[in-house]
């Protein structure tokens, strides 16, 4: 059965749409766009391919690391699972997600309340990274993160861009191994699939509001 969908701002559950509205809610953050993580595989692809948004993948991707699901947040945010060996600290995962302003699903993933990074991104950022062939930067957000994860935000083709990384140390990927980004949606060829990222979910998600 597919899962119900969740709230992107607190993954809690969500009022369907009825006869009075057309819209989901949630009952701390009243209207919504539904957040729905899906499992890694063809059928995924085709469905991220549709959003509004950039669906950012590393490409190519570093040696071991697999695909390992997709979510999104309607049309308008996007997230791509990757999962493999981090350079010291044994399994590594990182969130890469893509969003307009004012959904919260990036800062959700971060455990943050959001819906955007707010003043983070008036300082000095702390590395950049390739995205589709131009260099972007990208700010570290250490305040009321939980310890568990590293996070990092930048803004690309007119939305956010979030990368949380767990564990914390393994946000040194970020840093040090020189990703590029590419948007899954322009890629012709096939990505390589893992298991299943429950991190996509929400699970773990503290702080969120």
């Amino acid at each position: 059965m597919r899962a119900a969908p969740t709230c992107p701002r607190c993954f809690g559950p969500l009022s369907e749409p009825n006869v009075w509205s057309s819209a989901w809610r949630c009952t701390v953050h009243g209207e919504v766009l539904p957040h729905r993580s899906h499992r890694p595989g063809p059928a995924a692809v085709e469905l991220i391919r549709g959003s509004a948004v950039p669906a950012w993948v590393p490409w190519p991707l570093p040696a071991g690391w697999l695909v390992t699901g997709f979510a999104e947040a309607g049309d308008r945010a996007a997230v791509v699972a990757v999962s493999g060996p981090s350079l010291s600290y044994g399994p590594a995962d990182v969130l890469i997600i893509s969003e307009e302003p004012g959904v919260g699903l990036g800062p959700a993933y971060a455990g943050l309340p959001g819906p955007d990074p707010g003043d983070v991104v008036a300082g000095v950022p702390l590395t950049k990274i390739e995205v589709n062939g131009h260099s972007i930067p990208l700010w570290v957000v250490t305040d009321g993160v939980p310890g568990d994860r590293a996070v990092y935000v930048g803004e690309a083709a007119g939305c956010w861009l979030w990368t949380v990384a767990w564990p914390a140390e393994a946000g040194n990927l970020i840093a040090l191994m020189q990703l590029a980004l590419a948007d899954l949606r322009d890629l012709e060829w096939d990505v390589p699939f893992g298991a299943f990222s429950p991190r996509l979910t929400g699970e773990g998600a503290a702080g969120t509001g």
